[in-house]
């Protein structure tokens, strides 16, 4: 990767000026406008006051030492000082040709594996079975299976653990409507309508009656105490939670390593407090069994006085089971923001049990919005569904392609590929946000053909593919060299080359965001390129070779990098 190269340049150079030379490394960076260079630094600018020294003259002692590199000059054509102290880097012409020749012959795109792999665990996802998923689960379904995607792909051993809710209050209310309410026709029809439905009644009948609401507390408890007949109810209903659940995952394309949901970990937890006690880190308050934390004047609590077990509880329990199976060096967990103290909690008691060694990262996400820029509701009130609105984009995918004039998908691609479109435009909607970020649902903006949309990277990869289609030729049949002879040729390489750059910038801080942007970055290069350098009626034979391979090692990177984000392509659109 060329940045890593560059700081393989200047990490000896900056040594001589600094003891912590790794500070200044991430000055390095793409030149904003391509006249003054590819790349460019301001390590000077940034050292000479301390040194005493002139910018300028600490530029030109740097520029020198990097002149004498044998490795630098194979790779850079220029080396110049600008304006009070800055490094303008310029590549050589050859040296991108190798590294485009190089990608051409890979299946991964001259992307190496990390020399140093580190086993990451992805909890992700993680919805409480019993109840439809809905549009709240969609951020942390895609952004976590991004993540898993891209850490797998740079080598990394990833673990994706679907922390399901399978054991809390929702299973108590929908016990109590089974006792009460239920319609055993209606369940062997369809069972998760059934379970559905009286779990919403069960909900509205406890809202307005505090002696139901205790009763289903009740049945909560009778179930996590072991008794015979609510166990024997929680065994019969989850087979078809899971079955919806999983449904929803087939059609987004997600699947997990490990599905444990937190009724695995109920015998874990009196060892939890006991462990806790036994350290001085648990004390008792009001009945309650509590860990209190420096600056913090909120405990976490992890007993209640009525011997109920939390949350907190079981995310201690689940964190050493993970640290006993895998000894991760990285445990993530793709949360929205609303946990974020919950968070912060858990980490705090974890390392005073003596997880000191692992990462533990809240990669937290912000909320999809409504166009009142509210939580995104039904018109009744109701959170959107999962399953609604996937089919809703599919069937907005279907009047899309029906609106393309050029469109030419033979019929029996036609539900093949409504339903690829459809999907990748909800999911890509999500990931080219901020993560941070709240952001508003908008089917008509997510599907448009322009901007950046999964639909308009779709188009893009398929009008790639369709000059192949023109020529007749197949690109592993080509036989030839790419040449860089117009700028807009070399501008697209260079953004070729960027790939493993956004990659790593997308796991740096866990944002897949970087990803979508650079693969928008490389459509419009590429658009950029078709407009100004004629592939199929180019001036000879050596020139319509060299296209058609930058066409196709184009393709190439917009279909992995896309596959990396959980995004299908299609060939014909």
């Amino acid at each position: 990767m060329i940045l890593q190269r560059l700081e393989t340049f200047f990490q000896p150079v900056l040594s001589r000026y600094t003891s912590e030379p790794e500070k200044f490394l991430g000055m390095l960076s793409r030149c904003a406008d391509p006249k003054f260079g590819d790349y460019q630094a301001n390590f000077a600018m940034a050292l000479g006051k301390s040194l005493g020294k002139k910018p300028r003259e600490l530029a030109e002692e740097m520029a020198a030492a990097v002149r004498e590199n044998p490795a630098a000059v194979e790779m850079l054509e220029k080396v110049e000082v600008a304006g009070p102290g800055f490094l303008n880097l310029s590549l050589r012409g050859e040296w991108i040709q190798r590294q485009l020749e190089n990608a051409r012959r890979d299946d991964r795109l001259g992307i190496p594996a990390v020399s140093e792999p580190k086993t990451v665990i992805l909890d992700y996802s993680s919805p409480n079975v019993a109840k439809p998923m809905h549009v709240g689960h969609i951020r942390s379904t895609v952004i976590g299976n991004a993540l898993y995607r891209i850490l797998k792909f740079l080598g990394h051993r990833v673990i994706g653990d679907n922390h399901l809710g399978d054991w809390g209050t929702q299973f108590g209310m929908i016990i109590y409507g089974w006792k009460h309410f239920r319609d055993e026709a209606a369940f062997e029809k369809e069972p998760i309508l059934e379970l559905t439905r009286l779990y919403r009644l069960a909900r509205e009948k406890m809202d307005a009656d505090a002696e139901i609401a205790d009763a289903c507390r009740r049945e909560t408890e009778r179930l996590h105490a072991g008794d015979a007949e609510n166990r024997a109810l929680w065994e019969k209903f989850m087979p078809y939670c899971l079955e919806e659940i999983d449904r929803a995952y087939r059609r987004l394309d997600v699947t997990f390593d490990e599905t444990l949901g937190e009724s695995f970990y109920n015998d874990r937890l009196p060892q939890v407090v006991k462990t806790l006690r036994e350290k001085g880190l648990a004390t008792e308050s009001n009945g309650a069994v509590c860990v209190f934390l420096e600056g913090r004047e909120t405990p976490m609590i992890v007993q209640k006085s009525d011997g109920a077990y939390l949350y907190a509880t079981t995310d201690l329990a689940t964190l050493q089971y993970r640290m006993e199976k895998y000894q991760p060096d990285a445990i993530l967990y793709v949360v929205d923001h609303r946990q974020s103290e919950h968070f912060e909690m858990l980490f705090a008691v974890a390392r005073l049990l003596g997880m000191e060694n692992v990462e533990l990262r809240h990669v937290r996400f912000g909320t999809v919005l409504g166009e009142d820029r509210r939580p995104f509701k039904t018109r009744s009130g109701d959170t959107v569904g999962l399953e609604g609105l996937l089919d809703e984009a599919v069937e907005r995918a279907k009047k899309v392609l029906l609106e393309n004039e050029e469109r030419n998908i033979p019929e029996e691609l036609w539900e093949e590929t409504s339903q690829k479109i459809g999907i990748a435009a909800l999911k890509y909607a999500d990931l080219s946000q901020n993560r941070d970020s709240d952001y508003i649902f908008s089917y008509d903006k997510m599907l448009a053909m322009n901007g950046n949309t999964a639909t308009y990277m779709q188009y893009a990869y398929a009008r790639v593919r369709s000059i192949f289609t023109r020529c007749g030729q197949n690109p592993s049949e080509l036989s030839g060299e790419i040449q860089l002879t117009h700028p807009a040729e070399r501008a697209l390489a260079m953004e070729l080359l960027r790939f493993g750059e956004a990659l790593e910038g997308s796991v740096k801080d866990y944002r897949p965001n970087f990803l979508s942007a650079y693969l928008y970055e490389v459509a419009n290069r590429y658009s950029s390129f078709f407009e100004n350098c004629p592939v199929l009626r180019a001036e000879n034979e050596a020139i319509r070779t060299s296209r058609l391979l930058l066409c196709d090692l184009t393709a190439r990177t917009i279909r992995l990098g896309l596959e990396l984000l959980g995004i299908q392509v299609v060939e014909k659109m």
